[in-house]
């Protein structure tokens, strides 16, 4: 068993940049506005970089000013931890499949969009624009990409 786990890290090591190992696999947090998508607003479709697990839909991306992406909801379930790394209860977001940390939801999001924000470092993020979702196996989301 554990040669198996060693030959992921491996893998992952050698496929993802070292930043996106570090946020996706040892719960690291990138800099406040250092991200890629932080002041991105492109039309597409989030998914974990580890996987390719669908996460979230530029249309529930919003500006909250926190210095990482936000958004106010995720396309299917996430896994949820409280996380006291801090001093402070926080509860953590990671994608299913993979088990990638993500970054942490709050309750003080804008209320006319249900009041969350989930708070996701760029570097556990790949995007696909809008005109190459269908290419890339996430043509089901399209139509919810429409507000």
């Amino acid at each position: 068993m554990k040669n198996m786990q060693q030959e992921k890290q491996a893998d992952l090591k050698g496929r993802l940049t070292p930043e996106q190992y570090a946020v996706t696999q040892e719960s690291a947090t990138e800099a406040p506005f250092s991200g890629r998508y932080d002041d991105f607003y492109e039309e597409g479709i989030y998914v974990d970089v580890v996987s390719g697990e669908p996460l979230f839909l530029s249309a529930d991306k919003y500006d909250a000013g926190c210095g990482w992406p936000a958004f106010s909801k995720p396309i299917g379930k996430l896994k949820e931890q409280i996380d006291t790394s801090l001093a402070r209860v926080r509860t953590e977001v990671r994608s299913e499949e993979a088990n990638s940390h993500l970054g942490h939801v709050f309750n003080d999001g804008p209320q006319e969009l249900g009041g969350l924000r989930y708070c996701i470092n760029s570097a556990a993020l790949r995007f696909i624009p809008k005109d190459q979702m269908a290419a890339a196996g996430y043509g089901k989301y399209l139509s919810q990409l429409e507000k």
